[in-house]
């Protein structure tokens, strides 16, 4: 679909629900209610970022942790924000693949597509990886080898996502519930821990805990800078909302509550959750192999804490696998449109779900399978990494998006909403920048970050090559 054609139809609302603006958008039921979408949004905020990575990052950086989490989470909420007025101007489950077709065309549409598919078909392997990790946890499934588990669990998700969008909604939900009241559980109980100084781990809890271990920064600024990658891809998933209202009857209701909640969910669960760690328990105290909630758990005595947080860290990881599989889905169909993805990802079953893009997804994941069986102890590493270089370039390209189409509202061409990212365009520009840096820091670490930077002349080759080696002519001769 060219731009002209978009143009011409968001400039005529009276065709407009006949014709939408991006060809990818025909066909979706919009079965997913405000629940689903609010829930979906809390999900996005909450997942083993927190309840796993949380312990590694407290040890490294010590409780500066809670800074950066709220820094990240700033910037997390400005990119939400802006997509949020980009889907009141024109919901699409394309989300930002069809906001970057517009406001920077085929090319730009292509990119964003891509590194979105690259960010969740790793992601899909970390998950795949770590639920597979986790049943090990349980005496019963530690003779079951770690790539039938993995296998099982990709299984499961993809028959939940192609059944029906209501059944991925519903699934969503009880999922973001379970997580939610796990943390307000803990919070609950951390909160009592201080206000009786009840002894954890062999000390008593509060301030000393910060102040008699090396003060805020025990480690210095850097080991702080350096864990910003991992605090960004913890938040990765918000910009969920986006593409779900594309499948949801009231996106003017349901998108501002959803966006605007986050922030406040990011304060709560996130530097809330990671301030209460500090105060109970010293940083080194904690550990990169095991959920900061257990390790406080297990210090004070409760019983079977250790398998209900494992428990919990597993739905975590279900609710991600299954929410990259719907958004692939949806985004590779958008693409599929216009030609610049596999013709096959846009088909759609009975139930309106695209499966074509679930599969391809699932391929993907196949080899996370395959990697699970040749090196399963450095499956998870290596996958989380790539990852993040699909997440920061998501974000960059909606602020970018954002920015043409402000632009274009102050020339008269197309009409801003009333729900706006405030501060524009200087809030675009600083989070542009922001996490441009996070990747420029990423340098500091010789061993992740480093190999990570330089995979990225490897993906511009691959994607500059497919361009040119078909996806060009197909997107040219319309799809």
């Amino acid at each position: 679909m060219s731009k002209d054609a978009v143009t011409t139809a968001t400039a005529a609302p009276s065709t407009a629900a006949a014709t939408p603006a991006d060809a990818g958008d025909a066909g979706y039921s919009k079965d997913l209610k405000a629940r689903h979408v609010n829930m979906i949004a809390i999900g996005g905020a909450i997942g083993t970022g927190l309840f796993l990575g949380a312990g590694g990052r407290l040890r490294d950086a010590g409780p500066a942790l809670a800074l950066a989490y709220l820094v990240c989470g700033v910037f997390a909420f400005f990119v939400v924000r802006a997509l949020g007025e980009l889907v009141l101007y024109r919901p699409s489950s394309g989300s930002f693949v069809s906001y970057a077709r517009e406001f920077l065309g085929e090319k730009g549409a292509y990119v964003a597509g891509w590194m979105y598919f690259l960010n969740w078909s790793t992601t899909g392997i970390a998950d795949i990886t770590a639920i597979a990790l986790y049943t090990h946890y349980w005496s019963a499934f530690t003779d079951i080898p770690q790539w039938v588990l993995a296998l099982v669990a990709l299984a499961v998700v993809l028959a939940v996502n192609l059944i029906s969008v209501k059944i991925f909604g519903e699934m969503e939900f009880w999922f973001a519930i379970v997580k939610v009241a796990t943390l307000v559980a803990f919070m609950l109980i951390g909160v009592f821990l201080l206000a009786t100084r009840h002894e954890v781990g062999g000390g008593t809890p509060g301030l000393s805990m910060i102040t008699d271990h090396g003060g805020v920064l025990p480690h210095g600024v850097l080991p702080v800078v350096l864990v910003m990658q991992g605090v960004i891809f913890a938040y990765a998933a918000l910009e969920l909302v986006g593409v779900a209202a594309g499948e949801t009857a009231e996106p003017e209701k349901v998108v501002p509550r959803a966006v605007n909640s986050i922030m406040w969910r990011v304060g709560l669960f996130y530097v809330g959750s990671v301030v209460l760690l500090a105060l109970l328990l010293p940083g080194s105290m904690y550990s990169a192999g095991e959920s900061p909630f257990v390790t406080v758990l297990s210090k004070i005595g409760v019983p079977a804490a250790g398998d209900v947080m494992n428990l919990v860290v597993l739905t975590a990881a279900m609710s991600s696998l299954n929410s990259g599989l719907y958004s692939t889905g949806r985004i590779l169909r958008s693409m599929a449109s216009a030609g610049s993805a596999p013709k096959f990802t846009a088909r759609m079953n009975r139930s309106q779900v695209p499966y074509g893009g679930i599969l391809l997804t699932c391929a993907v994941c196949v080899l996370g399978v395959g990697l699970n069986f040749l090196v399963p102890a450095q499956a998870f590493e290596i996958v989380l990494n790539v990852a993040s270089l699909g997440i920061i370039s998501t974000w960059v390209i909606i602020m970018i998006c954002h920015l043409v189409f402000v632009r274009r509202a102050r020339a008269g061409l197309v009409t801003r909403p009333s729900f706006r990212l405030p501060g524009s365009p200087v809030t675009e520009i600083v989070t542009v920048v922001f996490l441009l840096s996070v990747l420029v820091l990423m340098w500091n670490d010789p061993e992740v970050g480093r190999k990570t930077l330089l995979l990225v002349p490897v993906i511009a080759a691959m994607l500059v090559g497919g361009w040119y080696g078909g996806v060009r002519r197909k997107v040219a001769a319309g799809g």
